[in-house]
């Protein structure tokens, strides 16, 4: 199984390549290179740009990072280093579609055109009260000066009244734009069968959460559910209820989650949950009742509430090492998963006791009340 790096997704805070002129410049990418050779960092166009913007100290959350992972003693391999530039050097994705880039356009152009009418207008009216002031101090008739005045005012009125409306009609148009960029983050953050977060969402949260656990000294830990004997359900009744499925147990994992943890979809039947703050005995025991709720429940069929089938997961849990990838993670968390499978299935099992008598299914697993985690027939084969 393969995991995604420790700093994957679209960078916070993030600035164009800082530059450096003469001297400057070529002091920084000296400095950058001593650095790159002292932390073995392999001599790329990439990993330079990196350390060029680390050397430089214009981007505080790029120098956090790297500060972090060598106080860590972490090594700079090509999963970090490709890790680091994806999230601080390389170019970011276009995230406004064409439709939005044409739908502001026309904002602004109709907006700079309304701003020189304005202008326009308001010098037209600011010679307009030249001339009545002229005409007050040449004595003219009084009630063709007031009417003049009362002229001038109706038309700053209308001018006012005009700048409002098309201010707001702007202002509501924005907020449009606005809504659809952030639907479309939405989606582009949101697996469409499950509504949990998606695998990019999940290399995200994973970075941050990775960063804060290094830098506070606080846990972290990862659990991964696989749904037993999924094939099976798509086989007997069909991909609809496989989806069917997928979502109940989607369900139960984000119910049984506390609001600061993560619940995503790692892709199939597989789905895994952050939990920021929690080590390994908090972890297993938030999996262990998420699978024993999920053991409870029933597929039904809605037309008629028959029920159809008992569904049952495996689950795995890890505890993030720190300075490590959040694929090695990963590997242990699917190493435990795995070990839960050969123990008979529906059971949880930890990263601990991934390589003990409980992976080799000869023991049964106990709860910390005592009570034995439900033990299926045994079987080498995942699904």
């Amino acid at each position: 199984m393969s995991g995604q790096p420790p700093f994957e997704g679209s960078r916070e805070g993030d600035e164009p390549m800082p530059h450096a002129s003469g001297e400057d410049a070529i002091s920084v990418a000296s400095r950058a290179l001593q650095l790159m050779t002292r932390h073995g960092v392999e001599s790329t166009p990439e990993n330079f740009e990196v350390w060029f913007k680390f050397a430089l100290g214009r981007t505080p959350e790029l120098t956090r990072t790297i500060e972090i992972l060598i106080s860590n003693k972490r090594s700079f391999d090509a999963a970090t280093n490709r890790s680091l530039f994806s999230t601080f050097a390389a170019p970011l994705p276009d995230r406004a579609d064409q439709e939005v880039t044409d739908r502001l356009g026309r904002i602004l152009a109709e907006a700079r055109r309304f701003v020189q009418r304005s202008l326009e207008a308001n010098r037209e009216h600011m010679n307009a009260l030249g001339s009545v002031a002229a005409q007050i101090g040449e004595g003219e008739d009084a009630a063709q000066i007031i009417k003049a005045l009362l002229d001038e005012l109706a038309k700053a009125t209308t001018r006012a009244a005009d700048a409002e409306s098309h201010f707001s009609a702007s202002l509501r148009e924005l907020e449009k734009v606005r809504n659809t960029l952030a639907a479309a983050e939405q989606r582009s953050n949101t697996d469409p069968l499950t509504g949990l977060a998606n695998r990019h969402a999940l290399g995200e949260f994973c970075r941050r959460a990775q960063m804060l656990a290094m830098e506070s000294g606080q846990p972290l830990s990862l659990l991964m559910i696989d749904i037993d004997h999924f094939k099976q359900f798509n086989d007997r009744f069909g991909h609809q209820f496989g989806d069917q499925v997928i979502r109940l147990v989607a369900s139960v994992l984000k119910e049984g989650l506390r609001g600061d943890d993560l619940a995503a979809r790692y892709g199939g039947e597989e789905l895994v949950g952050v939990l920021p703050g929690a080590n390994l005995a908090r972890c297993e025991e938030a999996a262990e009742r998420i699978r024993q709720t999920i053991a409870k429940r029933q597929v039904t069929r809605r037309a008629t509430g028959e029920a159809l089938a008992r569904v049952t997961v495996s689950v795995g849990v890890a505890q993030f090492v720190p300075g490590e990838t959040l694929a090695e993670l990963i590997e242990r968390c699917d190493r435990a998963l795995y070990a839960a499978k050969r123990g008979g299935r529906n059971r949880t099992v930890t990263e601990r006791d991934a390589d003990g008598p409980v992976a080799a299914g000869s023991l049964p697993r106990y709860g910390a009340r005592g009570r034995p985690f439900h033990s299926g027939t045994p079987n080498s084969c995942r699904g």
